[in-house]
């Protein structure tokens, strides 16, 4: 398993991955072809020979990061992935600079969240009926001052 920057060549496996594993609220390959135009967008791809198997993407601005998306194959959570994601992703946002990591997750979604705790992350507070199907999101905040 190897982790890398994603490319533009990526995103319509991206995408496709997207796709596989979310029900609602899926990035389109506009979302994805847009964050990679964004200079403050960091993506990060993990492969397995040569397939993309999860990824993760952050947005750094100031002394500020949020999370856009993290997502693991299915056939590939609960072996470390995600958090290997998330560790990259937040080592990105430390040498860019920020001081606070922050993420959106449906409070559906007990395995992220337990992902997150474990990577430092605690929760910071509620939006409610944020999703587009009407579920609540918790906000969850790193700080990397401490």
């Amino acid at each position: 398993m190897t982790l890398r920057r994603w490319k533009f060549e990526d995103i319509l496996a991206l995408a496709a991955l997207e796709e596989q594993c979310f029900q609602s609220d899926r990035w389109s390959y506009r979302t994805f072809a847009a964050c990679y135009e964004n200079p403050a967008f960091y993506g990060v791809v993990a492969e397995e020979d040569g397939e993309i198997v999860g990824y993760g993407g952050i947005t750094v601005a100031a002394d500020s990061a949020d999370v856009e998306n993290v997502l693991v194959a299915e056939r590939f959570r609960r072996c470390g992935l995600g958090g290997e994601i998330v560790s990259a992703l937040v080592e990105h946002a430390r040498a860019a600079g920020a001081a606070d990591v922050f993420l959106e997750v449906r409070v559906s979604n007990a395995p992220a969240m337990r992902l997150y705790l474990k990577c430092g992350f605690a929760g910071a507070y509620a939006r409610t009926r944020y999703y587009s199907d009407g579920e609540d999101c918790l906000v969850m905040r790193l700080n990397l001052a401490r």
